[in-house]
C-alpha cells in the first residue's frame, strides 16, 4: 500500500496556524496568561517596541516573549513550550480532518501531505494534539543554550519570508537551514510537488503574499475566517473580492461542510488534471516518434 501510494501524484495541503486551524494566536491560550498578562496588552507593547526600533513584529514579539519570561520566571524550554501547546483550541472538526481527507485522497488516486506554514511557535505547535498531522512545520522556533534554554530566535517566519517554504514544499526540502538545495536548478518535472497541485489555507491580510503566490503559479487558495465572526468574514470577502484566493469558507472542518466539500472538488480537479497532463505527455511522445 504504501509503495503504491508513492507513486501517486502528491496534493499539498499547506495551512497557516493562527486564525486558520485555531481561533486566536497559540500564545494567548496559555504562556501570556503564565506571565500575568493579558492578550491585548502583550500584542499592545510588541508593536509599540517594533514601532520604536524599526523592528520586524515577529522578532519582536519573540523577544519579549524572552523578556517576560525572565522577569516572571516561567521556564522557557522546548518542553515548556510543548505543554503550552497542550491548551491550544483548535476549530470544530480539526481533529478528524487530516486522516479523513488523506484517506479521501487515496481513494481518488492521489497522496495528500499536511504542512503548517506559520508566524506562531513551532514548539508550540508540537505540542498539540495535531503535531503528528503534518509532514512538516514551517514556524518560528528559538536556539536553545547546553541548559535546554531559549536563548535567541534560531527562525522568524514574517508574512512576507512565509513565501520561501512554498518553494521548499515544492522541491521537497523540509528544513529551515538549507539555504543551498532551494537555489539549486531543478527541471519543472523533477520537482516533488506541483505548484498546481498545492492549496493554500489562511485567515488574513498577513497570508497575502502565499496566498497570492499560490494563486498565481497555478494552486488554490482558500480564505477561512472563524464561524459567525462578521469582522473576520468580511477580511475574507475583501480578499476574495481582490481575486487574491479562489475561495472562502468558514473555518469549520467538519465532515460534509462547506469547506470539507470544496476541498474534496479541489483534489478531485488535481486529480483529474494530472490525467489529462498525463495524456497529452504521452500523445505528445507518440507524435515525435
Amino acid at each position: 500500500m504504501k509503495e503504491k501510494e508513492e507513486k501517486l501524484p502528491i496534493v499539498a495541503l499547506i495551512y497557516d496556524f493562527d486564525g486558520t486551524l485555531s481561533p486566536g494566536n497559540m500564545q494567548e491560550y496559555s504562556f501570556i496568561e503564565a506571565i500575568g498578562q493579558n492578550k491585548e496588552d502583550f500584542w499592545a507593547e510588541t508593536a509599540e517596541m517594533a514601532k520604536d526600533q524599526d523592528s520586524d513584529n515577529i522578532l519582536t514579539y519573540m523577544l519579549l516573549m524572552l523578556q517576560k519570561s525572565k522577569e516572571t520566571g516561567i521556564s522557557i524550554r522546548k518542553e515548556s513550550f510543548r505543554r503550552f501547546g497542550e491548551s491550544v483550541e483548535l476549530f470544530n472538526g480539526v481533529k478528524e480532518w487530516f486522516g479523513r481527507i488523506k484517506k479521501f485522497g487515496l481513494e481518488h488516486g492521489v497522496s495528500v501531505e499536511h504542512y503548517i506554514n506559520s508566524s506562531g511557535m513551532k514548539e508550540i505547535i508540537e505540542g498539540t494534539s495535531i503535531a503528528g498531522e503534518f509532514k512538516a512545520v514551517f514556524a518560528c522556533s528559538y536556539y536553545y543554550n547546553e541548559h535546554g534554554e531559549a536563548v535567541w530566535p534560531a527562525a522568524a517566519v514574517n508574512y512576507t519570508n512565509k513565501t520561501q517554504f512554498l518553494f521548499k514544499i515544492n522541491k521537497g526540502i523540509f528544513s529551515i537551514s538549507d539555504s543551498v538545495k532551494i537555489n539549486e536548478s531543478v527541471p519543472e518535472e523533477d520537482k516533488r510537488i506541483s505548484f498546481n497541485n498545492m492549496v493554500y489555507f489562511g485567515d488574513g491580510e498577513t497570508d497575502v503574499p502565499c496566498m497570492k503566490l499560490i494563486k498565481q503559479l497555478g494552486g488554490t487558495s482558500v480564505a477561512v475566517y472563524e464561524p459567525d465572526n462578521l469582522k473576520k468574514e468580511e477580511i475574507a470577502k475583501r480578499l476574495m473580492r481582490q481575486e487574491r484566493v479562489n475561495y472562502l469558507c468558514p473555518a469549520d472542518y467538519s465532515e460534509d461542510g462547506k469547506l470539507d466539500r470544496l476541498v474534496k472538488a479541489i483534489i478531485c480537479k488535481i486529480k483529474a488534471d494530472e490525467d489529462l497532463r498525463r495524456f497529452k505527455k504521452q500523445m505528445t511522445e507518440n507524435i515525435n516518434v
